[in-house]
């Protein structure tokens, strides 16, 4: 019995690709730091809701494919038996549920945000992966669970519109990201792809010089500054008021110094350490490039595979650049403590 049980959790795990699930906090804490709040509750019920709306996915994705992975990977669950369908829609539709759940938590806007990132996971898996549109739903979806994290960060119902827009630059290096491993995800059972890698490096390093940047937002600066023209004439006294020439009592007064003018300091949050930044976006840009330059080379289905397993790993260490980007090195830190459990587990599972 203790048998079966842990081959029916391991034939879950496999469905639900749990060692890619690491992958997935980083962008509400990503959004978070672009819509310059710190985490919080709204933080953690966004988490919660992208966790149930990306399993729901993986669920979802296996009973659409059911049919072809039975004559192309016929060890995955479905198709082998270990699950039935009907239960793998169920638990997409079950998820799919509390995910939306968990986002209303959050307010009524990242509860928007969510229907409409549950609606391009369900369009992708049921009609369009396997269309032109593919890449650029699911780099959609990405994009829409970074906004996510932005708009449940601000307490739902504070500006969360002005926050969102704060969020696009960042939501859309996250999906370009995405697109590029979803173009070379589509060869991974067959391989035969040279350029699609290759594409897949030039976005991966033009992701990560974008990402490798910081963004400042300094504060207006509060000292006097001097203008840089001729000096306005001084006012005449009004003739009703006594001046200082006419009264034998009072000493005129010396002439006004220029205050020296600084430059404006910008907040402590919205700097982040350009070498952190820097050394996160080589993190990212490391860890895909040379599975990806191996399956251009050599475009065989298990490099292939390989290089879509580098890239979903990658999400983690490019989500940490974002969030130092965005002036939160704490949370970049905290997300790359993500990367070696990831890794443990997908020995394991396959995130593929």
């Amino acid at each position: 019995m203790t048998r079966r049980r842990t081959g029916r959790a391991q034939a879950w795990a496999e469905l639900l690709r749990v060692s890619a699930l690491f992958s997935v906090p980083g962008d509400a804490l990503a959004g978070a730091a672009a819509a310059g709040v710190r985490p919080g509750r709204g933080t953690l019920c966004a988490i919660g809701a992208s966790l149930c709306l990306y399993e729901a996915g993986m669920a979802l994705n296996d009973w659409a494919d059911r049919a072809e992975d039975a004559a192309e990977r016929p060890h995955r669950p479905l198709p082998s038996g270990r699950i039935a369908p009907i239960a793998a829609l169920a638990a997409s539709a079950a998820l799919t549920a509390a995910g939306l759940a968990l986002a209303s938590r959050a307010g009524r806007p990242p509860l928007a945000v969510a229907t409409a990132l549950a609606a391009t996971v369900w369009a992708y898996d049921l009609g369009l992966k396997h269309t032109p549109a593919g890449p650029g739903t699911m780099a959609t979806a990405r994009a829409l669970d970074l906004l996510l994290g932005a708009t449940a960060s601000t307490g739902g119902n504070r500006g969360p519109h002005h926050r969102a827009l704060r969020a696009l630059p960042s939501a859309a290096l996250l999906g370009a990201h995405t697109y590029a491993v979803t173009a070379v995800s589509r060869h991974e059972t067959q391989g035969g792809s040279t350029r699609t890698p290759l594409a897949a490096l030039a976005v991966t390093l033009a992701v990560a010089g974008a990402a490798s940047g910081e963004v400042l937002r300094a504060r207006p600066a509060t000292t006097v500054s001097t203008p840089s023209g001729p000096p306005a004439p001084a006012p005449h006294p009004h003739p009703a008021l006594p001046s200082s020439r006419t009264l034998p009592s009072s000493r005129p007064l010396p002439p006004s110094r220029p205050l020296p003018s600084r430059p404006p300091r910008p907040s402590r949050r919205s700097v982040p350490s350009r070498g952190l930044g820097s050394l996160l976006a080589l993190a990212y840009a490391r860890t895909p490039a040379t599975l990806l330059l191996h399956a251009a080379l050599n475009p065989s289905a298990a490099l292939t595979e390989r290089a879509v397993g580098g890239g979903i790993r990658a999400t983690i260490p490019l989500q940490a650049a974002l969030a130092a980007r965005a002036g939160a090195p704490g949370t970049a830190v905290a997300l790359l403590g993500l990367v070696p459990a990831a890794r443990a587990l997908a020995r394991k599972v396959s995130p593929t």
